[in-house]
This record gives structure tokens, sequence and C-alpha cells, in this order.
């Protein structure tokens, strides 16, 4: 099999409603669909996206800049084609929008590398198991009133969640507490809840905080601290009993180690995109495991669950709805948990009708 074209075409998802994060407001999610074609009619499937469709461009022309590591080759030298951009991309850095190309061709590969043996990846991979916990995370925003948080978790209960997690990051932390305890009342003691800082504070204000939501059972409080300060979280992940969650910022496998060696998280939580594709998403799953630590994988919930399915110490996977109406297929939600599908490759493709509808500009 020899891929013969790699095509990209932009798409813009509107949210229901603007939202926004202690760092972020976000409207819509932009996303680079990617497509690899085939002398034997199968096509690789992957997609990279931005909070609001910034730089598509940018990466539409990095994405292209590589269309000559993987053209003419056969996708199964998928760790050939990975080493190959790896070292093309030397001069221009291992972090950012070169590594989310690579993690783009090389995920679109993996697809491709399932279709072709008619198996889902995490059989390929070696399978562990064909559901996974799960959080929900596309609601419970900063952005949001108390009122609004009472029914949106409400809401979530009734969809059949068992965990979700919220955002935080008041400059006013007396805030963030009581909108901790009303969502707590609302779902009660039994359902998990997890906060999520956007690396609001400082490391003084993060253990603070952390301490004053002890008594309403936080599964882990995500990112207290800038994601660079690593010093810093590490410091709160020893002054709290909750555990502290990070690693979506991290690039690669070598941001996961730096993670590790700072002893800065109790959950590691890889982002597809930026941590190099699904080829390094496993090695830095291995990684964590050899230091007994576990993960949780960051959005690209569709085209994570073969990484939930294989790597043993994944412990969830984010519920993020952003991206699902771009597939044909839907997540499957049972008891809390999210089915790992049997489809051949990554198990979800995208719905031409829905490209179609959110296209900002012809296929490349």
């Amino acid at each position: 099999m020899k891929i013969t074209r790699l095509r990209t075409r932009p798409v813009s998802v509107p949210l229901d409603r603007p939202i926004a994060t202690a760092i972020h407001r976000i409207e819509s999610v932009g996303c680079l669909l990617v497509s690899l074609e085939t002398d034997q009619g199968l096509v690789g499937e992957s997609y990279l996206f931005t909070i609001n469709g910034v730089r598509l461009k940018a990466f539409d022309e990095m994405l292209h800049g590589f269309a000559g590591a993987v053209e003419g080759r056969d996708p199964h030298y998928v760790e050939a084609i990975w080493q190959d951009i790896w070292r093309e991309i030397n001069p221009t850095g291992h972090q950012g929008v070169t590594i989310a190309a690579l993690s783009t061709l090389d995920t679109a590969c993996w697809d491709l590398i399932g279709k072709a043996a008619d198996r889902p990846l995490h059989h390929l991979f070696g399978a562990c198991r064909d559901r996974i916990e799960t959080y929900a995370s596309g609601g419970l925003w900063l952005s949001y009133s108390i009122d609004d948080l009472v029914v949106e978790a409400a809401a979530l209960l009734d969809q059949g969640f068992r965990a979700m997690k919220m955002r935080v990051g008041n400059s006013d932390l007396r805030k963030d507490v009581e909108r901790v305890r009303r969502v707590r009342e609302v779902i009660g003691p039994e359902v998990k809840l997890l906060v999520d800082a956007n690396q609001a504070y400082r490391p003084k204000q993060a253990i603070q905080l952390g301490r004053l939501l002890e008594p309403f059972d936080i599964v882990w409080f995500e990112e207290p601290v800038a994601a660079y300060d690593r010093e810093g979280q590490a410091l709160v992940r020893e002054r709290l009993d909750i555990p502290v969650a990070s690693g979506e910022t991290e690039y690669t496998k070598q941001g996961i180690r730096s993670t590790i060696e700072a002893r800065s998280a109790d959950v590691l939580m890889p982002d597809l995109q930026r941590i190099g594709g699904l080829t390094e998403m496993l090695r830095a799953a291995a990684l964590a495991d050899s230091f007994n630590l576990p993960i949780s994988t960051h959005i690209f919930t569709e085209h994570s669950l073969s990484i939930a399915g294989s790597a043993p110490n994944c412990i969830s996977v984010e519920h993020m709805p952003w991206h699902a109406p771009l597939f044909r297929e839907t997540l499957e939600l049972q008891d809390g948990a999210l089915i790992i599908p049997h489809r051949p490759g990554t198990g979800f493709t995208f719905d031409p009708k829905a490209v179609e509808r959110f296209a900002l500009a012809p296929a490349r």
C-alpha cells in the first residue's frame, strides 16, 4: 500500500454559546482535517484543532510541508515516517506547530494501518480493555453562573455521566469554593468531581484553594499553576492531599519525562496533538507506567480511545464533545464508561455532509 496524496480541509465548528476558562474565551473549534489517500482506495483520517480557528493557515502550511515525507510511502512504516519528520523539524524545533503536524500525520498513518488490517487499533497495539472510565468535560465552565452550573450538572447526570469536571480560577477563592460546593450538592457523594484551574494561580494561591476544596472529595486538581512552573506545581502537589493532574501542555515524551522528574503530577494527561501522535503517545504511556504513574488522555476523545484500550495505566479519557459533529459515528456511554469501538483503525470517520457544512475552504 502506498500513500498517493495528502489532503487537508479547514473547518470550524461553532459552540452553542461562548465559554471561558481562566485563560481562554472560546466561541468555536477550528480544525484542520487530514486525509491520506492510498493506491488501494483506503483513506487514513485525523485532525488537529485550534481554539477559535486561529492560525489554521499556519498549521496547513506546515502539514503540506511534510507531504514528501508521506506521499509515495507505505504507512506501515509509520515509525520510519515519524523519525524522518522528527529529524526534519530539528532546525525549527520540537514543539508547537511542528509537533502538531507530526502528530496528525502519524495518527492518520495508524488509521490506515488499522483499516488495512480490518482491526481496531487497540487490538493492534495489544488490547487490555474494551471500555474506559470517562468524565464529562464539555460544560461547567468558569464563565457560567452558579444557576447555570446547577442546571448543567443535573443534565450531565441525566446523560449518564458518573464523573464530571468543572473549571475554577476566580481571583476570589471564596467564589470557587461556593461554586464547587453547589455542584457537589447537586451530584451527590457518589459521582466523581474534578476541578481544572487552567493554570490560573500562583503556587500559594493554589495550595490555599486546594485545602479549601479538600472537604468536597475532589478526584484531582488540574493545572493549578502555570504549566512551565514544574517546581511550583511540585510544591502544590507536596502540600495537598488532592492529587494533581497535569501534562496536557507538554510536548512529546520528553515533556512528560520532565514532569515526572520534577515530581509535579500524580496523574499525567498527554494530549494527542502535542504528544506526537499515537506512536509517541504509546511511548509516553509506557514511560509513565515505568514510574507507576497513571495517565488520562486529554481531549481528542475519539482518537484517544485506542490508547485507552491498550495502555494498562490509562485510568480515564476526557469526554469532550467539541469534535463529535464531524464524525459519522458517535461515542457510546454506558454506566459512566465509554465503549472502545471494534471498528477498523481509530473507529471514527469524517461525515462528508458535516464537513461541507462546517468547511471554511475547499480541500487542498
